[in-house]
């Protein structure tokens, strides 16, 4: 066996994954420059040795839990993650100046694909599956538990931070009766959530959340918190409790993570989420307990495995309608960043949580909604 396929095949030590094997998740080399880039480059090496076709395996995401449940991706040591990390010191990577980089890098890249891959309200986070059968209803039933969490009544003052495509603001207008306020840092996305409420009590605003003013009886943001930054979580928890009434409710919904870390995945960096990082419990708690006191923390991040599957499956079923503006490399790429995700989440190495905050704690405790 030649050197650099030694040392990698040792490094998948534990996961069961063997090289040009004979199983699903075994991993079938196409080119041998991929072991030096892998070993070279670490994670952005494998990821964009991925995209360039140098290997591949028919059941990527059942590969990939293999590899994280037993943490062999902790093996794959690369300059460029320390150097992430380093930079944090020194530079506010998710400052206002920079906040609209990602909704130019990812959420503009075309309404074509996530009109296909995502369900009818166009909700681009996990799912709530307890008692949904397919995407639609997953995700229907994730916002009715976030307006029941926040105890939404008609008449109410309502904020979305990071409203995407609108479907979370007409759901609770439609629903439940509420005037909202959402804000976007997507050109795309605010055009088509102000197209999607036109006929609702909805207002959305392209601006960066740090310009907001006002006041709201409740505030929500889904999916949007993996985009504030660590040297920004006091300054977001600040804002917001500024932005809310005493009496009222805040619910974040975000990705986590299991440890501590100043930088996110180099090839996530680079492809897929520019200036993002997952939070953890203890970077949460330190940066909001100033502000609020917390009366709920829900995790159910196995959802998410199953809502990135369908997005998955929805996208290859819609393929040869995007191939012509895509191309093969982006097809790769997308694969590769769907899956991986799902694996991180059935592995447990990423978890979901909804935490329910309020300004002063609500006397007598809420019930707990699920």
């Amino acid at each position: 066996m030649p050197p650099n396929r030694d040392a990698f095949q040792s490094l998948l030590e534990g996961t069961g994954i063997v090289i040009d094997g004979p199983n699903p998740w075994d991993l079938q080399v196409r080119n041998t420059a991929f072991y030096r880039r892998a070993l070279w480059k670490g994670s952005l090496g494998v990821g964009e040795a991925y995209m360039d076709g140098q290997w591949d395996c028919e059941a990527l995401d059942e590969m990939l839990f293999r590899v994280f449940r037993v943490a062999a991706e902790q093996k794959f040591r690369s300059m460029h993650r320390f150097w992430m990390a380093a930079q944090t010191h020194i530079v506010n990577r998710q400052s206002p100046v920079r906040a609209f980089r990602v909704g130019e890098q990812h959420y503009d890249i075309g309404d074509d694909l996530y009109e296909r891959m995502l369900d009818a309200r166009m909700i681009y986070s996990c799912g709530y599956w307890r008692a949904a059968q397919d995407l639609d209803a997953a995700q229907e039933a994730k916002l009715d538990l976030v307006c029941r969490k926040l105890r939404l009544e008609r008449g109410m003052h309502v904020l979305d931070i990071g409203c995407g495509w609108g479907g979370a603001a007409q759901f609770a207008a439609q629903r439940y009766g509420v005037h909202v306020t959402g804000v976007t840092v997507s050109k795309n996305q605010a055009t088509a959530a102000i197209e999607r409420c036109k006929q609702l009590p909805v207002e959305i605003l392209l601006q960066d959340y740090r310009a907001l003013t006002g006041k709201f009886d409740r505030i929500f943001s889904i999916g949007m918190f993996e985009h504030v930054g660590l040297r920004n979580y006091p300054a977001y928890f600040k804002h917001a409790r500024s932005l809310l009434a005493d009496d009222g409710l805040f619910l974040l919904h975000t990705i986590g993570s299991n440890t501590s870390h100043r930088a996110t995945d180099p090839w996530i960096e680079r492809y897929i989420f520019p200036n993002s990082l997952l939070p953890s419990i203890k970077q949460i708690a330190r940066a909001a307990e100033r502000y609020f006191v917390f009366e709920d923390w829900h995790s159910f991040g196995p959802d998410y495995d199953r809502t990135l599957m369908e997005w998955q499956k929805r996208f290859s079923a819609s393929w040869p309608e995007l191939a012509h503006k895509y191309g093969e490399r982006f097809r790769r790429m997308w694969d590769f960043w769907l899956l991986s995700s799902a694996a991180a989440f059935r592995s447990r190495r990423a978890q979901l949580w909804q935490v329910l905050l309020s300004p002063r704690g609500v006397v007598g405790g809420l019930p707990e909604v699920r």
